[in-house]
């Protein structure tokens, strides 16, 4: 017998102090009685005011009895009293199944999953029937599939709706979770632990802090498995319709394997190689391919083993799109060389007659030429005529010295190049909102504006100086072609990662205004520290990383299978229990020490009440009555 909310100290405290309460208004009862007389003449007493004292014994011990035997019961009803032993009671536990992506690898036909649901009912059905259970799918994160219940049906169909996942499984997450959630429950049972022991590869020969009352359930097979890790393609900087493909791929068995891996684009064979990998390594294979337009790159590793979703990936590879340039110019020989080097940059020569201000292009050059109307798109202005210029000239000088460049613009970066002569010069005077870029002595002679589309506006004509003959020309047309169309120059990297938690290395100049966008256009969530982005995926999808100097596809659609294998500690349970252990719940007594505690209290109240008193009077009173009429049928007179 024992007290499940309370304990023996306090129950006899708390009984102490209500009897000593209960006592305490015994002896210091100051109520009145009521007494009935004929007439207050002879009633001497009743003119004083009523004298009390206090009560120096107990007059009613039965009465007093009954009240602290009631406290007692109710005390004891509080206080749960049960008949049994304390452990008897039913427990909580955690079930723990393993549902990360190597659970789905096949070991003689048969997933890793079913197993473990195997083991599960197993273990289920040597639990007792009043044993609470909750179901944790655990995977990258721990999920709880239910609550803690005894409905051995809801259990099932839980277990039965369990599936791998495309992550891995971080132990230390899950039995965390488990152990917190057991901690909390009202009788703390066991964590049992259902998977095949792969862990991310940060945990390899690492053990995790273990709870206590942890059983760990195995399940059996080591299958072998070779299957792609990682997919880089990126363009190159010579060619843009070439991409270089770099493939990494694991052996996770035991045995070496030999395994052949071929890269199709849009249907058709592009690049083949033979892989030789000695266990529990990996390896890398580069491939180049010229792709122009857009297509699928299809990434298979051909053969079969334990597990099929990591032996294939598909690309989509963007179509190359250099920036157009169309250059209205008399003297095309001048420029070809200028724009024809760039493979990124797809020049066209046309003479100003020939002005379209709707032309399709990306950037318009304008060669001593002022249009009738302004372009429509990105503009380059070389020493523009007086009438029509977009810009007002201050001054015209016959030769000066450059001074100096406005080196936090994008048109300027990395110039340096300082007292270079320029003839025939025009300072020009820069309206609201332009931004110099080259400055003479006596002011600006390249402006920059940015307002709607836009401009770069040249003072003098660069092939006519001898800025001609320096590298700074090429330079600086680079940049501006860059500031104008970013997106043609913009790098571009395809990659087909694993789900999970991803982490990046931005260069400096990438990691400015960096978003990350999902595959339905939503912002995905990320944390930026030290030029490293990382986010979390859960399951397969495909998410874009855009930054200041270009933008990275990234195809999560590989399952993450996890290279480190957990070796559990001596000390915990492994297998399942050696049988079924039926315990009886112990007797509750709350119920019926209540109702006890109230028929106390309504004897009390029968026996010592008000209700008592008040009856005696109305029958003393019923007999005076009854008396005082038979002596009027008499014929007597009222006393």
């Amino acid at each position: 017998m024992f007290f499940l909310n309370l304990s023996l100290a306090q129950f006899l405290g708390l009984l102490g102090a209500g009897s000593a309460l209960v006592v305490a208004l015994y002896l210091l009862d100051r109520s009145r009685r009521r007494e009935v007389v004929s007439t207050l003449q002879f009633w001497i007493a009743a003119r004083r005011a009523p004298e009390t004292r206090r009560r120096r014994r107990i007059q009613q011990w039965p009465s007093l009895v009954l009240q602290l035997l009631s406290l007692a019961l109710l005390l004891a009803a509080l206080g749960d009293l049960r008949v049994g032993q304390r452990g008897a009671q039913y427990r909580d536990h955690v079930l723990v199944l393993d549902t990360s992506a190597w659970m789905a690898a096949r070991v003689n036909g048969h997933a890793l999953i079913e197993q473990a649901r195997e083991l599960a009912r197993a273990w289920l059905r040597r639990l007792p029937a009043g044993d609470r259970v909750m179901l944790v799918r655990a995977d990258a994160l721990a999920t709880p599939a239910t609550p803690f219940t005894t409905d051995r049906a809801l259990l099932d169909q839980a277990i039965a709706r369990s599936e791998p996942s495309a992550t891995a499984l971080r132990l230390d997450r899950a039995l965390a979770f488990a152990d917190h959630a057991r901690r909390g429950s009202g009788s703390a049972g066991e964590i049992v632990l259902i998977g095949a022991g792969r862990i991310v590869p940060e945990g390899a020969g690492e053990t995790p802090p273990l709870p206590g009352a942890l059983r760990f359930l195995e399940v059996r097979g080591d299958p072998e498995n070779c299957g792609l890790r990682d997919i880089v393609l990126q363009r190159t900087r010579e060619d843009p319709s070439v991409w270089q493909v770099l493939v990494k791929v694991r052996n996770y068995g035991q045995r070496e394997q030999v395994r052949r891996l071929a890269l199709a684009f849009g249907g058709a064979p592009v690049g083949s190689a033979l892989l030789r990998l000695p266990p529990d390594s990996e390896q890398e294979a580069s491939f180049s391919i010229r792709a122009r337009a857009a297509g699928w790159l299809e990434v298979r590793l051909l053969g079969r083993d334990a597990l099929s979703q990591d032996d294939e990936a598909v690309l989509e590879l963007p179509a190359v799109r250099p920036a157009r340039v169309l250059v209205y110019t008399r003297q095309p020989e001048l420029f070809r060389p200028l724009f024809s080097a760039s493979p990124w940059v797809r020049a066209e020569f046309r003479s100003p007659e020939a002005y379209q201000a709707g032309a399709p292009g990306d950037v318009v050059v304008l060669d001593r030429f002022c249009p009738p109307a302004l372009p429509q798109a990105h503009s380059i202005w070389l020493d523009p005529p007086l009438e029509g210029a977009p810009v007002a000239v201050r001054q015209s000088l016959a030769q000066a010295s450059l001074a100096r460049w406005r080196t936090d613009h994008p048109v300027a970066a990395g110039l340096r190049t300082r007292d270079l002569m320029l003839t025939r010069v025009r300072v020009l005077a820069p309206a609201p909102g332009d931004v110099p870029v080259a400055e003479v002595e006596a002011g600006p002679v390249i402006l920059a504006r940015a307002a709607g589309t836009k401009m770069l506006v040249f003072g003098f004509h660069p092939l006519a100086t001898a800025m001609r003959y320096e590298v700074t020309l090429p330079l600086l047309i680079a940049n501006a072609l860059r500031w104008m169309v970013p997106e043609a120059f913009a790098r571009q990297e395809v990659r087909a990662l694993s789900a999970g938690t991803l982490t990046l290395e931005l260069g400096e100049e990438e990691a400015q205004g960096v978003r990350v966008v999902g595959d339905d256009g939503r912002t995905a969530p990320f944390t930026l520290e030290q030029n490293k982005l990382e986010l979390f995926v859960s399951t397969p999808r495909q998410v874009r990383v855009l930054t200041s100097a270009g933008e990275r596809v990234l195809s999560l659609t590989l399952p993450e299978v996890a290279a480190g294998r957990w070796k559990p500690p001596a000390g915990i349970r492994r297998g399942l229990p050696s049988g079924r252990v039926e315990r009886r719940a112990s007797l509750a007594l709350w119920p019926w020490l209540a109702l006890a505690s109230g028929v106390c209290l309504w004897l009390e109240a029968l026996l010592y009440g008000r209700l008592v008193r008040a009856s005696a009077v109305q029958r003393k009173r019923f007999a005076w009555h009854l008396l005082v009429a038979r002596w009027r049928q008499a014929g007597g007179t009222r006393p």
